[in-house]
């Protein structure tokens, strides 16, 4: 077994683990830090700082903090009732209006605290995915000519609260604009909810030199592609027969903006056909979406992953192989939903270079259970 997948699997065997932290890779180094939170590792190693604040406590304070930078007008906007339907109104489309309060019409003082309150949401990684997706309208305005029929600006992103952040009541924060949508959900300090969880990059990897300072090989959502073409492109030929459900990928992720997840049954390969590196690919793969979260929230995803069973967890793939044609993949388990698709051009017309993807609660997205 590899040493991602004994942290993960939840392996007595903290030895095996430490060695395998000695030179961890890039790609790898957040992702055996999340692994080894969910088994308390770190804890019992004296890492105590990252349980100092829970992030619906973080979250909290800085909710409070941005509410109180805000006039009573801007209040109206940016605060509404928990019951409110928009609550689970949720869209990365480009849109004329949105719920919440646009960042453009704050002050550089309310922008820095709205900031800090998505930073308090999120991990460095996450925080990281989320501004640089934002600032990728500025290259789309660019390559548009700004004659596109949306409008394109890094500032057009809104942030919501539903009911007021308290220590000792239930509140939702949405965050969202083009091709962002994070959603959560805090109850007495913890969050109960941190779905649906959206990313989306246009382009993919930026190909086009630009006056907007974005290099070109950027890439936003890297692994979120690489991991899975890694692990397609391992399939022997038998499993390739059971994994690949379609020849051409579709168009979209399924159920974009409706509240609750496609409650499909679970396509493709199980995790217990794969071999022990495919495996640790699918782990890898699903270890990038969870630290997009804190290291809390991410924990307690894989934990509950793990409890399900990873022996339940399934894979599949539509379409081309290969970067450059429309591909799409699908992990699935009894708690979560990972989506991507890549089908689109982007601006400057490179074809299949435009992400969307999502994780989902296939126990309930907004903390609302099915």
């Amino acid at each position: 077994m590899t040493t991602v997948g004994r942290m993960l699997t939840g392996d007595p065997t903290p030895t095996a683990c430490l060695n395998g932290l000695m030179n961890p890779s890039r790609r790898t180094q957040i992702r055996i830090t999340a692994a080894l939170l969910l088994g308390g590792l770190l804890s019992s190693l004296g890492y105590t700082y990252y349980r100092e604040v829970a992030t619906g406590e973080a979250m909290t304070q800085a909710g409070s903090a941005f509410v109180t930078s805000l006039d009573a007008e801007q209040q109206k906007t940016a605060v509404l009732e928990y019951a409110n339907p928009e609550r689970m109104g949720w869209h990365f489309i480009p849109k004329d209006h949105r719920k919440g309060l646009q960042v453009k019409h704050m002050t550089p003082a309310q922008q820095k605290a709205a900031h800090h309150l998505l930073r308090s949401a999120l991990s460095e990684a996450g925080y990281s995915k989320a501004t640089r997706i934002m600032d990728l309208e500025n290259l789309l305005n660019e390559l548009e000519g700004g004659k596109g029929r949306n409008i394109r600006d890094s500032q057009r992103y809104y942030f919501t609260l539903f009911g007021q952040p308290t220590d000792d009541g239930r509140w939702g924060l949405s965050v969202e604009g083009h091709h962002l949508s994070l959603n959560f959900v805090v109850e007495k300090g913890k969050v109960i909810s941190s779905t649906p969880q959206f990313f989306a990059t246009n382009p993919a990897v930026v190909k086009t030199k630009n006056s907007v300072n974005v290099p070109v090989g950027t890439r936003v959502l890297a692994q979120e592609e690489l991991l899975a073409f890694e692990l397609v492109n391992s399939l022997s030929a038998e499993q390739a027969k059971v994994a690949i459900i379609a020849d051409k990928a579709p168009a979209e992720i399924r159920e974009a903006g409706s509240v609750q997840p496609p409650q499909d049954a679970p396509a493709g390969i199980g995790f217990s056909d794969l071999t022990a590196k495919q495996q640790s690919l699918v782990q890898e793969l699903v270890l990038e979406y969870c630290s997009a979260m804190t290291a809390e929230v991410a924990g307690e995803r894989l934990s509950a992953i793990r409890d399900a069973g990873w022996d339940k967890v399934s894979f599949c793939w539509a379409g081309a192989k290969e970067e450059g044609i429309g591909h799409y993949y699908r992990v699935q388990g009894p708690t979560f939903l990972i989506e991507l698709v890549n089908t689109q051009p982007d601006a400057a017309g490179n074809p299949a270079n435009h992400i969307h993807c999502v994780w989902r609660d296939m126990k309930g997205d907004f903390a609302n259970p099915l």
